[in-house]
């Protein structure tokens, strides 16, 4: 079995649409590279890949508007550089001078049943039943590697794992189109990554998830 299912939930969750520049703007339901994260998050290794196949949508849509008071700058690279070779030097960045307040679209009171299929990379040399192993021990036990989080790290998720044989309550009743969605980002050119995206659906509560090749730059 390389086939699992979690359901994750929180007071708060954001999957940020990369069309949106400066204030975050959620998708309406959980994407599936944010879905990937949480499977992640329980078990990763450089030689297993998570494929998300279908996600189930628990509870209804709702949404909540929320302004913050947040920076516009970083510390740039540059002065890190030239501090490092000098040894000293002004890293600070003075939160007065670069405020600035930005609203953002979140969604709340989510949980989604999501479904995802363990596999090898190229170079793995023990076999997948070592992983599936090692994923529904620490998945029952509530282990995580990092707290798995909806859509951004500061909206915590609670996981727990749903057994082939549990009786499960039946998703969201509603159908509607969703438009284009993230998928995930394509790493074949490691120094820039690319955004692939579906025309996702939602069907009875559910979003089948196409293959990776299926996807649109």
């Amino acid at each position: 079995m390389n086939r699992f299912c979690l359901e994750v939930s929180g007071p708060l969750a954001c999957f940020t649409r990369p069309e949106m520049k400066v204030e975050r703007v959620s998708y309406e339901v959980m994407t599936p590279s944010a879905a990937r994260a949480v499977f992640e998050s329980i078990l990763w290794k450089p030689e297993i890949r998570w494929r998300v196949r279908c996600i189930e949508v628990l509870r209804p849509i709702r949404w909540m508007n929320l302004r913050r008071n947040e920076v516009s700058a970083v510390v740039s690279t540059r002065n890190v550089q030239q501090a490092m070779a000098a040894g000293s030097g002004s890293l600070a960045l003075y939160v007065e001078d670069e405020r600035q307040q930005r609203a953002s679209l979140l969604l709340r009171d989510v949980a989604y049943r999501i479904h995802a299929e363990l596999s090898l990379a190229p170079q793995a040399r023990d076999p997948l039943a070592k992983y599936t192993e090692m994923f529904a021990r620490r998945a029952r036990k509530g282990q995580c590697v990092n707290q798995p989080y909806l859509g951004c790290r500061e909206f915590a998720a609670h996981f727990r794992l749903v057994e082939p044989q549990e009786a499960h309550s039946p998703p969201l009743d509603e159908t509607r189109a969703l438009g284009w969605m993230l998928h995930d980002l394509d790493f074949s050119q490691p120094h820039d990554p690319q955004p692939r995206f579906f025309d996702a659906r939602l069907e009875a509560g559910r979003i089948q998830v196409p293959d990776f090749s299926e996807t649109r730059a």
